[in-house]
This record gives structure tokens, C-alpha cells and sequence, in this order.
């Protein structure tokens, strides 16, 4: 029975991804920051603990506990929607600390198990923002786009050892708490020259019409990733992420 570890399992995209694995057979060792084991089934094949991908010292205690890995998904992130001119320092800082370094911090700690074994999957979560050029999340949008360049690296590397390396794609997602973990972060509702950008951003997002993500679709593409030795190194998760990513070319 394989064994994937998913972060950022507290809610959306990650818990789905987690009940998914669950339901399929898997031992799944879900990972959030303030664990609640609650939100998920109850199964001998569950394993919840506390994991903050930008402390080293939690990771090193969660892949302690977790054992032998065969699929790593990193999943946690966050967003931010302000003007370039707006953003705080701190809040850029902490946009890479967790999209990018926090991404990399995972497979530093797993990968080195997964090429001596000779085989292992990563699959990254980013977003189909950095298909194109989009106002007011750039410094997410660097913070994944970097992400993804990253894991294009990896599956040149790790293709000798043979470990599979993916990336999964989202699109808009209003379904989950996305946007409103990225509510604090806001930033220029206050100056007349970004507020009207930022409130029809904002009613966009919320909008549950027209092509969007759900939360099941980020899993099933996630499911492809681990289980389909075919599946291509990009993988966009929802009608509308599909879309954007023929669009791109």
C-alpha cells in the first residue's frame, strides 16, 4: 500500500486531495500547520500531524513520524492581491517564503530517500496566474511561476533516478477558502486610482458562475500524477485551468 504526503491539508484543495488518497486505498500522512484530524475520515491509514514548510525543525519532526514516503504533493500556499506599489515587504517575503523556499525546504527532505530508492513521484500545486500576465497578484504570481520553474529543474534531474515530477495547475477556485485567507493581505481599496481594479478582482473571484476549480478537480488531477506513469510533467486542474493553459500555448 503507497504512502503519499500531502501539506496544507487544513482545508480546499489539500483535504479533497487527502480524502481522494483515502478513499483509494492509500495511507495518507496529511499535513497543516494547526493539525485537526476531524475534518478528515477515520482510517487506521490516516495520519495527521503538524507541519509548517517554512520551519526546518517541523519538517524534519513530521517526516520523523511519517516513515517511508512514496508520493510527496506540495500543496500548502497562500495568495495576496495588492498593487506592485502597495505590496509590504513582509508580506512579498512571506509570499516566497512559503510558495517557493517552503516548496523547496519539502523535496531537500524527501528527495534525497526518493533517488536512493530509485523511484518516488513529486507533484508541486501552483496556478494557472502564471499562464499570463494578471494585475494585483504579481508577487503570488512570481512566487509560483518560480515554483514552477523549479520543478521543471527537478524532472530533468531526478529523470535518471527515476523519480516522476509533476506540476498540477488550478484555476479559480471560489469554493475555497483562497480568497479569503488572502483578504488580510489586501492592500488599496483606500487609494481612488486602484480601487476600482481591486473590487471588480474581488467580485470576480467570488463569482461561482462560468468555467471555474473545484476543490475535486485539484485532486483528480493530483490522483493522475501519482498513479499514471504517462502523465505529462503539466496538469491543469479545471475547466477554466484547462482552458488557460491551450490558450498559452
Amino acid at each position: 500500500m503507497p504512502t503519499v504526503l500531502i501539506t496544507g491539508c487544513s482545508s480546499g484543495f489539500g483535504l479533497e486531495t487527502a480524502k481522494l488518497f483515502l478513499e483509494k486505498g492509500w495511507k495518507v500522512v496529511a499535513t497543516m500547520r494547526q493539525p485537526k484530524a476531524d475534518i478528515l475520515p477515520a482510517s487506521a491509514n490516516l495520519l495527521v500531524l503538524s507541519l509548517d514548510v517554512t520551519d526546518p525543525d517541523s519538517i524534519a519532526r513530521a517526516l520523523g513520524q511519517a516513515g517511508e514516503i512514496d508520493v510527496l504533493v506540495n500543496n500548502a500556499g497562500f495568495g495576496a492581491a495588492v498593487p506592485i506599489e502597495l505590496i509590504e515587504p513582509e508580506t512579498a517575503r512571506q509570499l516566497f517564503e512559503t510558495n517557493t523556499l517552503g516548496t523547496l525546504a519539502m523535496l531537500q527532505a524527501i528527495l534525497p530517500g526518493f533517488r536512493e530508492r530509485r523511484g518516488g513521484v513529486v507533484i508541486n500545486v501552483t496556478s494557472t496566474v502564471t499562464l499570463k500576465p494578471l494585475p494585483l497578484v504579481s508577487v503570488y504570481r512570481a512566487s509560483k511561476a518560480a515554483a514552477n520553474a523549479l520543478t521543471e529543474s527537478l524532472a530533468v534531474e531526478m529523470e535518471p533516478f527515476g523519480v516522476r515530477v509533476h506540476i498540477v495547475l488550478p484555476g479559480r477556485s471560489p469554493e475555497t477558502n483562497f480568497g479569503n485567507n488572502a483578504m488580510p493581505h489586501l492592500r488599496g481599496l483606500d487609494n481612488p486610482d486602484y480601487k476600482p481594479l481591486m473590487e471588480g478582482m474581488i467580485a470576480r473571484f467570488r463569482e461561482d458562475t462560468g468555467p471555474v476549480t473545484r476543490a475535486a478537480d485539484v485532486a483528480a488531477a493530483v490522483w493522475r500524477a501519482a498513479t499514471d506513469p504517462h502523465a505529462p510533467l503539466r496538469i491543469p486542474a479545471g475547466e477554466d485551468a484547462v482552458q488557460w493553459m491551450a490558450e498559452a500555448g
